[in-house]
């Protein structure tokens, strides 16, 4: 797209005269930039500082995205070597790919990531399962105060509404 467009000048008795069109540069914000990082290490397995088929397939799909092997191979051709792509490479790849994210859609996946049971809400079983699956110790009163904190139907389960309300706050 050009830097200028035309547009009639009514003043000018419809001559046309160039107007200047910023096109509005995305840019990672420094948490997805950690994010990105952060995978890449995370997979690099050997810490050789680059990525094979596998560990970029898997980086991938950690960030949430869903990659064919065409896709990974075709990642590999153009900002790797034909096996390994470095950190440079990673982030090139990835970088659109994160910024054309919909939020609203990565918090549908991740309240149907917590709803285990597929009930439309987030019971405190489903939250003590993700914390295991997390790793995480978290005490059972702790568990009941999220429940208590985030329930505003006061059902005892966290619905999909409060589960978005909290995923776009600053908690």
């Amino acid at each position: 797209m050009s830097a200028y467009m035309e547009r009639k000048d009514l003043a000018a008795g419809g001559a046309k005269a160039p107007v200047a069109v910023y096109k509005r540069r995305r840019e990672l914000t420094d948490e997805q930039r950690a994010e990105i990082s952060e995978a890449f290490e995370i997979f690099d397995s050997n810490k050789d500082g680059k990525l094979d088929y596998y560990e970029l397939k898997v980086a991938l799909r950690a960030l949430g995205f869903e990659v064919r092997k065409a896709d990974c191979q075709a990642i590999l051709r153009e900002l790797g070597t034909e096996e390994q792509i470095d950190e440079m490479g990673f982030f090139t790849a990835v970088k659109d790919r994160v910024l054309d994210r919909n939020p609203a859609e990565e918090i549908a996946k991740a309240f149907q990531l917590f709803d285990g049971d597929k009930s439309g809400t987030v019971s405190i079983n489903d939250l003590r399962r993700v914390a295991r699956e997390l790793g995480e110790d978290v005490s059972e009163d702790e568990l009941q105060a999220m429940i208590a904190e985030f329930d505003s139907t006061k059902t005892g389960r966290i619905s999909e509404t409060d589960f978005r309300s909290i995923m776009e706050s600053d908690y």
